[in-house]
Order: structure tokens, then C-alpha cells, then sequence
């Protein structure tokens, strides 16, 4: 009899502690973030860019090409041959540089990107430890949670923070 006396008061213990588990719809968050949506903004402005000097860029050397085959017809096969391989080695070197430059513009993105979901990880967690959760999980797309009471989406309230925070 005793012991289950001190079974019933383990178990009600283990029931007022009971743990307090919140969830957070991921996409929706990054997809609301003031700060991601200025992030790919200045980014789709400086590809843009990069867009239009590409084709400025080709424009000017298909001008050139066909200038070239205009006099081509009129020089040497020898000549011909050496300015059309310093016109193609020319056209390579660009189109190398301008590969270049996309991909370091595509590796700065990334690593800003990286960088903005690693703050906003960290503001779910502050978030979590100052509002007493033990758990808060992942939703949306691909995300661990498949159902949660609206009471328990912390998702406006973190947004919120996000958002006032890259405000100031």
C-alpha cells in the first residue's frame, strides 16, 4: 500500500510538470521577414544588373563577330585565322570573368542567407527560454510539426520580435 502511495505522488508530480512545447511555421516566418525580403531584394537588384552587363557584353561581341567576318573575307586565311583565335580567346576570358563574378554573388547571398537563419534561430531559442518552453518545433514545408492548436503557432509573436528588432 505504501508503495503505491508513492507511485500516485510520482506520477502526479510528472503531471504538473508537464512540458510546454510551442511550434513556429518556418516558411511563413522567412517568407514575412522584413529583413529576408530586403536581403533578396538587394540581391535580384544586383543580378539584374549582372543580367544586363552580360548582355550589353554579348551584344558588343556579336557586333564584333560580324565585323570580324565582314573583313575576315577580305584578309589572308592565315590572318583570318589568328584574329578570329585572339577575338574567340578574348570572348572566353569575359565570359570567364563574368562567371566569376555570378558565382561570387551567388556565394555572398548564400552566406548572408546562412547567416540571417542562424539570427533568427537564435531569437526562437531567447524567445523559448524567456517564455518557459521546453520544445519549440519546426512547421511548414518539410517541417517536423503535421498538426498544432493555433494557440501554441508562435510564429506572429516571433515575426513580430524579428521585425522590430531589424526595425530599430
Amino acid at each position: 500500500m505504501k508503495k503505491l502511495g508513492v507511485l500516485a505522488i510520482a506520477l502526479i508530480a510528472m503531471a504538473c510538470q508537464q512540458n510546454k512545447i510551442g511550434f513556429v511555421n518556418s516558411v511563413k516566418l522567412m517568407d514575412d521577414y522584413q529583413e529576408r525580403i530586403d536581403l533578396e531584394a538587394r540581391f535580384k537588384t544586383k543580378a539584374d544588373a549582372m543580367g544586363k552587363k552580360r548582355d550589353s557584353i554579348s551584344q558588343a561581341f556579336q557586333m564584333e563577330l560580324q565585323d570580324f567576318q565582314a573583313k575576315a573575307q577580305k584578309m589572308s586565311q592565315q590572318n583570318a585565322q589568328e584574329e578570329y583565335a585572339q577575338l574567340q580567346q578574348r570572348g572566353q576570358f569575359v565570359g570567364q570573368q563574368l562567371q566569376q563574378e555570378e558565382q561570387q554573388l551567388q556565394q555572398t547571398s548564400q552566406t548572408q542567407m546562412d547567416s540571417l537563419v542562424k539570427k533568427v534561430k537564435k531569437e526562437i531559442q531567447k524567445y523559448g527560454k524567456a517564455n518557459g518552453y521546453t520544445y519549440i518545433l519546426g512547421g511548414g514545408d518539410g517541417g517536423a510539426v503535421l498538426y498544432g492548436e493555433d494557440t501554441q503557432d508562435l510564429t506572429a509573436a516571433i515575426l513580430k520580435i524579428l521585425n522590430d528588432k531589424y526595425g530599430e
